[in-house]
């Protein structure tokens, strides 16, 4: 497996990695909706690869994107805005492996402390934040199709 930086060309295969994983783990959201919030938050206008403080990774096995991540540097924290592993690959270690990759290229920004932050009922989420050393920190919000969902914010302190 390979771990390398997002290219503008990826972004097909990133939309695929995050519909299939929606469809898979979200089953408060209906189809339509997930559909729609894919199509709006997987492009290269929601995650710019050369905004400043921004680290997209991908995951590749046998040449094809498994999963990837998208965090945001600023100040003394980041934020993991995206973290997806492709369904028919969890539990091979490969978000495991981003998450290292991850936090070694946000170390290069001086941060602090890392957060994440993922709906606050993706018990799969909380599991993996927690076992690699996170803490829920916080709650909040995130409105999709007109409805309000909970967030769960998981923090991590790198000093």
């Amino acid at each position: 497996m390979n771990i390398r930086s997002a290219r503008a060309d990826d972004f097909d295969p990133i939309t695929a990695v995050a519909r299939a994983t929606w469809h898979d783990t979200y089953d408060e959201l209906e189809t339509d909706v997930i559909d729609r919030t894919v199509d709006n938050w997987y492009t290269t206008d929601s995650m710019p690869l050369e905004a400043p403080g921004t680290v997209v990774l991908v995951a590749e096995k046998d040449d094809d994107i498994v999963g990837f991540t998208h965090a945001v540097a600023q100040g003394e924290s980041a934020d993991i805005l995206r973290m997806y592993v492709h369904p028919d690959h969890q539990g091979e270690g490969i978000g495991s492996k981003l998450h290292e990759r991850l936090i070694t290229d946000l170390e290069a920004y001086d941060v602090d402390r890392v957060r994440s932050i993922d709906f606050a009922f993706n018990d799969t989420s909380r599991a993996f934040y927690e076992g690699l050393g996170f803490e829920q920190t916080d709650e909040g919000e995130v409105e999709i199709d007109g409805e309000n969902y909970p967030e769960a914010v998981y923090t991590l302190e790198l000093s």
